[in-house]
């Protein structure tokens, strides 16, 4: 991957904690890319399975790594943000892989106002096209499907009070920011391991999600998602007690 001047630098970044059955074909999925303007920011967790090694021994290819105590998947995504040097960030899981699409969707990136989004493949199926308002505050977009512009991180950072679901508060920042679009391109450019961290409830978000949802996105999708939530709790209570 040489170092093309004339096109954007993308920071791939890269947490990881004991993956080392997954992570050398997480990193080939990014050494494969036609995209010539890639670097590497690996942030691992004192990982004691052979992951270190293998960061090792993939050196002269990844820009950055360090291997310390963090606070959790966010912290260390924090902190991989203050080693970008990139115009663009995006986030892969380490047992996730790149496509062929991912280099195509970077060809694309031209507005430094814009966070690109596209597909996965989860499951074996593409998930899950262009959302509206509403789906994006109850479900938001796959982390691994966006290519963030750097700014974007100089205004926001991961709240690390949600320890599974951060990315979500994030994106639902960023939706009401004025001054940030979202724009959607129908390519698949990963395939997104279902079975990590992000797969578990995260209480404390789903305590708070519906007074985001009406900070972040408005009364109309605060509504829908309340009334859902009614409707759905009836559905789990017995008649008797109805």
């Amino acid at each position: 991957m040489t170092d093309n001047k004339a096109l954007p630098k993308i920071s791939v970044i890269i947490v990881t904690l004991n993956v080392a059955d997954t992570l050398q074909a997480c990193l080939d999925s990014i050494y494969a890319q036609l995209y010539p303007n890639i670097e590497i920011v690996v942030m691992d967790a004192v990982s004691t399975d052979g992951t270190v090694d293998i960061l090792k021994a993939n050196d002269d290819k990844i820009t950055l790594w360090r291997s310390e105590k963090d606070g959790g998947i966010y912290d260390a995504m924090n902190k991989a943000l203050d080693y970008t040097t990139g115009e663009w960030v995006y986030f892969l899981g380490a047992d996730d892989v790149l496509f062929a699409d991912y280099s195509k969707l970077a060809y694309q990136l031209s507005d430094a106002n814009t966070i690109y989004y596209a597909n996965v493949l989860l499951r074996d199926k593409k998930y899950r096209g262009k959302v509206t308002s509403y789906q994006h505050a109850k479900g938001t977009i796959c982390h691994q499907a966006m290519i963030y512009p750097k700014h974007v991180f100089d205004k926001y950072r991961f709240n690390t009070k949600y320890r599974l679901s951060a990315d979500h508060v994030l994106n639902m920042q960023c939706w009401k920011d004025k001054s940030i679009h979202f724009k959607y391109v129908d390519l698949i450019i990963a395939n997104f391991n279902h079975t990590g961290a992000s797969s578990k409830p995260d209480k404390v978000f789903i305590a708070d999600q519906a007074g985001l949802i009406r900070e972040n996105h408005g009364f109309i999708p605060w509504l829908r998602f309340v009334i859902r939530q009614y409707r759905n709790r009836k559905k789990v209570i017995p008649e008797s007690y109805n």
